[in-house]
């Protein structure tokens, strides 16, 4: 174990201290669970084996709760039969005397995912953010080389208008408690950057002061990382927290959860919940228990495995996470809603991308590799009232006749300018013409077919390959390079980040915009949570509604 000074949790001494003080609060041994905690992070950082760990608390293990089903992986075929029960057995612990002094003090604690500070994932002081390699530049870690699917996301901060609706999306989908937050969006300032103003989002470039791509707050989004080396999946006895092997989603099995809270304590992120009361939807009111085409069919709960109960809310007792919605991934809600989530569907300006973070077709790798590009193509493509979206085919053939010049084409169509058209041709120039393919979530090439052919609709009547027309559209010698820095002077040239990353578990969501730093701390943001109908226990549990670093210690 670490010493008094020094806290093994990258989230910090008190931050420790609240896991160590929920852990007393269990029927569990809490010593036993910092401790693999703490060696649990030492395994993804490679300083311990996994056999190493394995060995190391088998016997303790086995000693307190009777079985030792660790790595999941491996165990889980032989485990699901041993494991069924365990809940049961956990709800009866909880009864009798001093249950009533176990939840006032939970309640008191208010322990959860929110109670996380931004500082906690800045970068280390003095350091600075790399930017994304051109377009087409540094993708991340592999992750699992057993399967061609791994779930993620890719988030554009720059883009999020802190609305909250994601989170609300999230609480719907899965029937949450108040406060169950599974996503959490929150603003942010530090030393270097201030809120509202100089926030994220501010295109302070100019040229193209139309696209407004979020919020001028700094804004930071945090669902659950979906490690492909998850450390609390390493620390769970019973399999109930694991990995699927076809598509790497980290998931809980709440029959076969005993809520030791040993994976609240071993993630780095702080982004476990406790169901501590009966949850306030019952089991047979979960919505989407049933599906409304096939009754017989249950889309949010015991499928998985034909039995695993996996999806939505938590049963008392046990413990939750978000999920990354594994009944739409497996198709349990139909097949246009595989590999898309409730947030995502309902974020209004598109700053969540979601899909196969493997496959080079799909949104999450596109936004990663050629960001630039695809914030272009999702700002001229999503439709809402705050983008100026880009011209169809329709609508260019409609409007244009033989003989017009550049000046009356752009005049001509509805909606269009010049700023639009030279973006349009920037994502022309710079374009491989990726075709979607038939995989899931690819809008992003699905849209860029389509700017291509209202590129080359126009240009049908007007040519914008002649001198007179780039320079028009600031567009130089019309080469690559040119493209580029059109499109950086119109979405901004975002830097590329993933949360604790020299942690080692490999975290399977990435960041485009800018990363807190060590002393960020959570500010008031554009949306009040109680306008939205939601809880913030981060608000509630932290003086003065500070987040970041207390009486010099980072949360």
């Amino acid at each position: 174990m670490s010493t008094d000074d020094e806290s093994f949790h990258p989230l910090g001494n008190e931050w420790e201290d609240e896991l160590e003080s929920m852990l007393d609060d269990t029927e569990y041994d809490s010593k036993l669970g910092m401790e693999m905690a703490e060696d649990a992070m030492r395994v993804t950082k490679g300083e311990l084996s996994e056999a190493e760990f394995h060995e190391r608390y088998h016997d303790d293990v086995m000693e307190e709760f009777g079985e030792d089903q660790r790595p999941t992986a491996e165990a889980y075929e032989a485990a699901q039969e041993e494991a069924k029960g365990t809940f049961s057995r956990m709800l009866d612990a909880f009864d009798g005397d001093g249950e009533e002094t176990r939840r006032e003090t939970m309640k008191k604690m208010g322990v959860g995912a929110a109670a996380v500070g931004v500082g906690a994932f800045g970068g280390k002081a003095g350091d600075v953010t790399e930017s994304v390699a051109g377009e087409g530049g540094h993708g991340g870690t592999e992750t699992q080389e057993h399967s061609d699917v791994q779930w993620g996301m890719t988030i554009d901060l720059d883009r999020c208008d802190g609305c909250l609706t994601c989170m609300s999306a999230c609480s719907q989908e899965n029937d949450l408690d108040m406060g169950v937050n599974w996503m959490y969006v929150m603003a942010w300032e530090d030393e270097l950057h201030s809120s509202p103003d100089g926030g994220a989002g501010v295109n302070e470039t100019g040229g193209y002061t139309d696209f407004n791509m979020g919020s001028e707050f700094n804004m930071l989004v945090r669902p659950c990382q979906h490690c492909t080396d998850a450390p609390c999946e390493k620390v769970c006895p019973t399999t109930a927290r694991h990995t699927r092997d076809k598509d790497g989603l980290v998931l809980t099995d709440y029959d076969v959860c005993i809520g030791c809270r040993y994976c609240q304590v071993a993630c780095p992120y702080g982004v476990n919940y406790f169901q501590w009361d009966e949850p306030d939807v019952p089991y047979d009111e979960i919505d989407g228990l049933e599906s409304p085409e096939n009754p017989d069919e249950i889309t949010h709960a015991k499928y998985e495995y034909g039995q695993r109960w996996v999806d939505s809310r938590a049963p008392r007792g046990t413990m939750s996470k978000c999920t990354m919605c594994p009944s739409m991934q497996d198709g349990k809600q139909g097949e246009d809603k595989v590999g898309t989530t409730a947030c995502e569907s309902a974020c209004p300006p598109d700053a969540i991308q979601f899909g196969n973070v493997k496959d080079e077709k799909s949104d999450p790798y596109q936004h990663r590799e050629y960001p630039s590009k695809s914030r272009a193509i999702v700002h001229l493509t999503n439709g809402t009232e705050s983008s100026k979206s880009a011209p169809s085919v329709d609508d260019i053939n409609s409007a244009l006749s033989d003989g017009d010049d550049l000046e009356t084409a752009i005049g001509n169509v509805e909606g269009l300018t010049e700023d639009i058209l030279a973006v349009m041709k920037a994502v022309e120039i710079i374009s491989e013409g990726t075709e979607p393919g038939d995989g899931e979530n690819n809008t992003i090439l699905s849209s860029e077919q389509d700017i291509l052919a209202a590129v080359e609709a126009f240009e049908q009547y007007v040519d914008l390959e002649s001198d007179d027309a780039l320079d028009e559209l600031q567009l130089g010698d019309g080469s690559k390079q040119q493209a580029r820095f059109l499109l950086h002077q119109y979405t901004g040239e975002p830097t590329s980040f993933k949360l604790l990353e020299d942690i080692g578990t490999n975290p399977n969501v990435t960041y485009l915009g800018q990363e807190p730093g060590p002393e960020a701390q959570q500010v008031p943001g554009p949306t009040k949570y109680e306008d939205v109908d939601l809880l913030d226990k981060r608000q509630e549990y932290l003086d003065d509604e500070t987040v970041g670093r207390i009486d010099g210690v980072s949360l």
